[in-house]
């Protein structure tokens, strides 16, 4: 039998979550102050009454009284018990359970150990501090007045430093009861398998304690004094810190006073603590790594815009291409991203020192769009007066486009696109959907099936390709509204003209979706049925190429609800009676007037009989 989950392994979970991103992966969440606010999960209501605080890592609905953490809130809105919410979190961060019971021998060292581990990094950024203060410390005094920073800036970033020994900070965490096995684990001591000596990892560097969004140090980096090698040295991958995941600064940039709208991406400890020496507290830095989708839905998380900071040489272009193609699937309505660029051979640190602290804001209030640096490298190269250019420029754009979320964003730069590359609008859609759609195969279609023909009011794209043939009016309805939800806002209030059929019950549904919730991405609203019948038919209708122009798409929308309201106008008793009859085996709540309705077809139907 599995035994009880340690409450160590709780609470570092707990330490290791974002309640904002938990939320936010399931609830559409918009910042407000240091807040986000959204609809609640947990009852209905129109106007947004649910908040989630980054900084005390709750959630609290002031309509229901719904509160709690991350985990409560999974166990809630999930439906699961404890442990299945505490094994979804963990999984989320690739963690396995601990687990405690007296048939596990091996459970109480293991327990022992973590136990350790727990103060280990701590003790270890206390003693750097320490170090730097002492006369042993006096080379990183030295570097650290020689880059300009105060002893506010060194003691708000904790920096500290590591002697110049073999084995200084091994004797001290021994000394308080950390095995080797511990600091060997979390990344303090290397373990030589040649000779099974083990050593510091980091010695005669200046210390940078990196830590997570509560505060607690994860790991470390270490700036070289002297020449040797390497210049700076990260901690290696632990329990507790993955590069691809953290930030540099990130804690230190939401402590600061004032409100913090957008951060700025840069590369190195340094150019962080120099620029938060001129005032510029916004800043933070990869560790080691290019920046990751995980990093940048943590940014959004917190600030709406994200700026990227390169080299304006040939590798900063280059890393600047990937951050770009990393950027673009999170671009949703909302968020935005710039690329500044530096004078070659300047960094932030050196930028800031010579320009000052306004200068340099004021190159980040000027930095490249992202829809104009997408131009950019797509026009790159291009011969943009040829028509084989401009192909070739369409295609890379689109392929960019093709990895963004559906949104005005997305839409604009389509629009942006058929200016600059002379093809239409409406055209770019189609090759875009037609990108976006699985290829399909013989295997696919049943058997005996022939080719789809255009269904009535469609047509062919230019390359002869048919909507698929089929839609009811209903289907048509939902196609519409997974293309432009928007549309849900110009429907009547009263859905009667809605036949009770599968397709005119999932009409419903997606529309009282779309008006609870006044989601803007078929991504988003998809989510809500994936894995069920009902998702697999909205995906398929999502795929389908809607080759109308966008302004005609309300009246289209309009024309079927006129043809629909006619045709519930004209249907038998009988058939009304299945319809509300369906409805309510469906499990749809039927309001009293449809009742009252169902009732007296039932007297009115048995008389005829």
């Amino acid at each position: 039998m599995a035994g009880r989950i340690p409450q160590h392994f709780i609470d570092d979970l707990l330490a290791r979550v974002d309640v904002v991103e938990v939320v936010g992966a399931r609830v559409p969440l918009k910042k407000a102050g240091r807040n986000h606010a959204g609809l609640c999960p947990f009852h209905e209501e129109k106007s947004p009454s649910f908040t989630v605080s980054a900084d005390k890592q709750f959630y609290h609905c002031f309509g229901c009284g719904a509160h709690g953490n991350a985990l409560r809130f999974v166990m809630e809105y999930e439906r699961l018990s404890f442990p299945e919410a505490v094994e979804q979190l963990a999984s989320s961060l690739g963690l396995e359970v601990a687990r405690e019971g007296a048939d596990d021998p091996h459970a109480r060292q293991r327990e022992q150990k973590r136990k350790q581990g727990v103060n280990l990094l701590e003790l270890a950024a206390s003693f750097y501090r320490e170090r730097r203060v002492m006369s042993e410390g006096r080379r990183a005094r030295s570097y650290l007045e020689e880059r300009g920073l105060s002893p506010e800036v060194i003691d708000a970033y904790g920096i500290g430093y590591a002697p110049d020994g073999w084995e200084t900070l091994k004797r001290h965490l021994t000394e308080r009861g950390i095995s080797e096995a511990v600091q060997i684990e979390y990344g303090l001591l290397i373990h030589r398998e040649d000779t099974g000596r083990t050593y510091d990892r980091f010695r005669n560097r200046v210390m940078f304690p990196i830590r997570d969004l509560r505060g607690r140090t994860v790991a470390f980096g270490g700036r070289v004094l002297g020449d040797g090698k390497p210049k700076y040295l990260n901690s290696p991958e632990t329990p507790v810190f993955h590069k691809g995941r953290e930030l540099y600064g990130l804690y230190e940039a939401r402590k600061a006073p004032g409100k913090l709208d957008q951060l700025v991406i840069v590369e190195g400890y340094m150019d962080v603590v120099a620029l938060a020496q001129f005032g510029v507290n916004n800043a933070v830095a990869t560790l080691g790594t290019a920046t990751t989708e995980e990093h940048l839905k943590r940014l959004f998380r917190m600030v709406s815009r994200v700026v990227f900071c390169f080299d304006g040489d040939r590798a900063g272009r280059q890393a600047a291409s990937r951050a770009l193609a990393t950027a673009l699937p999170q671009m949703l309505d909302g968020r935005e991203a710039r690329f500044l660029f530096l004078p070659e051979g300047d960094d932030p640190d050196d930028l800031v020192r010579r320009e000052g602290a306004q200068a340099f804001t004021d190159r980040v209030t000027c930095a490249v769009p992202l829809s104009e640096f997408l131009f950019e490298q797509a026009a790159d190269g291009q011969d943009l007066q040829t028509v084989e250019g401009r192909e070739r420029f369409a295609n890379d754009v689109l392929a960019a486009l093709n990895q963004m979320p559906d949104g005005m964003l997305k839409s604009l730069l389509l629009e942006e696109l058929a200016e600059r590359s002379g093809l239409r609008q409406a055209r770019l859609e189609a090759l875009l959907a037609r990108r976006d759609a699985p290829a399909s195969s013989p295997a696919d279609a049943p058997s005996g099936a022939s080719p789809a023909l255009p269904a009535s009011g469609d047509d062919a794209d230019a390359d002869g390709h048919w909507v698929l043939e089929g839609l009811s009016p209903e289907g048509r309805v939902l196609q519409l509204l997974l293309h432009e939800p928007r549309l849900v806002e110009t429907l009547p209030d009263a859905l009667e003209w809605l036949p009770g059929s599968p397709e005119g019950r999932l009409c419903g549904e997606l529309v009282a979706l779309l008006r609870a919730g006044r989601y803007r991405s078929p991504q988003v609203v998809l989510s809500h049925f994936q894995g069920s019948a009902q998702g697999r038919t909205l995906a398929a209708l999502a795929r389908r190429e809607l080759l109308i122009p966008r302004e005609a798409r309300k009246a289209e929308l309009d024309g079927l609800v006129a043809h629909l309201r006619r045709t519930h106008q004209s249907r038998s008793p009988q058939q009304e009676y299945e319809d509300l009859l369906a409805r309510e085996r469906a499990g749809e709540k039927l309001d009293k007037p449809q009742k009252q309705r169902l009732a007296s077809l039932l007297v009115e139907l048995a008389g005829a009989r």
